[in-house]
């Protein structure tokens, strides 16, 4: 049985990524996998990585319990908005706070590389855009993307990572979003 954990990193639960999420979770609810979500707009919690690395300052226990969530999951799904190019503030202070030295990668001694911790794990980003999605792709070279795939997840050990991008939102019509949302339930059928 596949353990599934859905992420949703939208700070306004009711936009239309969280209807993608709520789409998402309704496909995973037809097959016979575990699901899992974390709401990080709900939890309690400073995002603000104050100290950086050099000093380690206490995981709430929001936090903790989000911890166990990424641990016991084989395959994390992130929904979220692109803007300006990046992640919204909330989503990344989450991964600021939670993504440390020891939990999710681990520097080598006497090196700038390190080793990711999440080995084992997949996953699926989906990510929504005001613009084109041809013009995020060929234009801006998916920033967001990059940052979250390669940068965030793979630097952690995480592989096989999918990306469905959704765009342009913003003056999109009813049955276009319809069919959005059809694809990411079936997705959520496919466990994929």
């Amino acid at each position: 049985m596949k353990k599934i954990l859905l992420i949703y990193g939208h700070p306004d639960n009711e936009s239309y990524c969280n209807a993608l999420a709520e789409a998402y979770k309704k496909g995973v609810l037809t097959t016979n996998a575990e699901l899992k979500e974390i709401i990080i707009a709900d939890l309690k919690f400073n995002p603000n990585l104050q100290f950086g690395y050099r000093k380690r300052t206490e995981l709430e226990p929001d936090l903790l319990e989000a911890w166990d969530k990424i641990q016991w999951a084989e395959h994390l799904v992130w929904v979220y908005p692109v803007w300006w190019a990046s992640l919204p503030a909330i989503m990344k202070g989450f991964i600021d706070r939670l993504f440390l030295p020891g939990f999710v990668f681990q520097k080598r001694e006497n090196s700038l590389l390190a080793d990711g911790l999440l080995k084992g794990k997949t996953a699926r980003i989906i990510s929504t855009l005001d613009q084109p999605v041809w013009f995020y792709w060929l234009v801006n070279h998916r920033p967001s993307y990059w940052a979250m795939s390669r940068n965030t997840l793979y630097y952690c050990g995480v592989r096989n990572i999918k990306a469905t991008t959704i765009g342009p939102i913003r003056l999109s019509k009813q049955v276009r979003r319809e069919k959005w949302l059809t694809k990411i339930e079936l997705l959520g059928q496919k466990l994929k």
